[in-house]
């Protein structure tokens, strides 16, 4: 008997948060857009972003049921210092839909879901399930900045958010920084776009000046762009500074 069941599809989204986004055709191909236009049943990290790139979607290519008459769930958060993790049925209950022979599309606020960003925890739900995952190409921050650095693309390490405090950052970063000296390993670390040049002052601070830094920001968005210098070269800019609201991808390799 053949399976009945939905698929989960991971579906990505833009990378620009700016005021002014890139014409989304120029960055999802036709494929990707066809198949979000055609699912009923969505899981995202935020609504009100999944309604604004559903929008973006319907004007490319119509959507197969009005907006308002999607069903848009937001995916589980932990509480607040809280420190339990979601639960495997809180995952599992959005699923429900596949369970009926329904597809549903997986959305976070930019780039590729699960990948520096939330819903691994309904990926390994589908898993568990049997429920087969579709993946759509489409932008992924990491890997595009990666591309662009001229950093070591065959060997790398994603680190996420380093810690706030100054001095653990600074331990943080020197840690890093000796694996990737070791290991010839590119590291890769985020941060919330409003710490962007902070963040960027902090590593300046704390690398070696022959270890090679790397940012990229706003990528496939007007404004974005990469650069990739030593940290003796970027001792000499005058006070460096990064868009506030663009999501930046810091790398460096020793």
């Amino acid at each position: 008997m053949s399976d009945t069941r939905g698929r989960l599809v991971l579906v990505p989204n833009t990378l620009d948060l700016a005021t002014s986004p890139t014409a989304i055709e120029q960055v999802l191909s036709l494929g990707a857009l066809q198949r979000a236009a055609g699912l009923q049943h969505w899981v995202v990290e935020n609504a009100k972003t999944a309604r604004a790139f559903l929008k973006r979607v319907n004007e490319v290519q119509p959507l197969s049921k009005p907006l308002q008459e999607l069903s848009i769930q937001e995916m589980p958060r932990a509480r607040k210092g809280s420190t339990e993790g979601i639960g495997a049925d809180a995952w599992e209950a959005l699923l429900a839909p596949a369970q009926i022979g329904h597809d549903i599309g997986l959305l976070s606020d930019a780039g590729l879901p699960g990948v520096a960003d939330p819903g691994a925890g309904l990926v390994s739900a589908a898993h568990r399930r049997d429920i087969v995952v579709d993946v759509l190409a489409g932008p992924s921050s990491l890997t595009l900045a990666l591309a662009a650095s001229g950093l070591n693309g065959q060997r790398f390490a994603f680190e996420g958010y380093l810690p706030q405090d100054n001095a653990e950052r600074a331990q943080r970063v020197r840690a890093l920084e000796a694996r990737s000296a070791q290991e010839g390993q590119t590291q890769i670390a985020i941060e919330t776009p409003y710490r962007n040049t902070a963040l960027l002052t902090a590593l300046i601070q704390a690398l070696k000046p022959s270890t090679r830094l790397s940012v990229a920001w706003g990528l496939t968005s007007t404004g974005g762009g990469c650069k990739t210098l030593s940290v003796a070269q970027w001792r000499q800019q005058a006070s460096p500074t990064l868009p506030a609201d663009l999501p930046a991808v810091f790398m460096w390799l020793a």
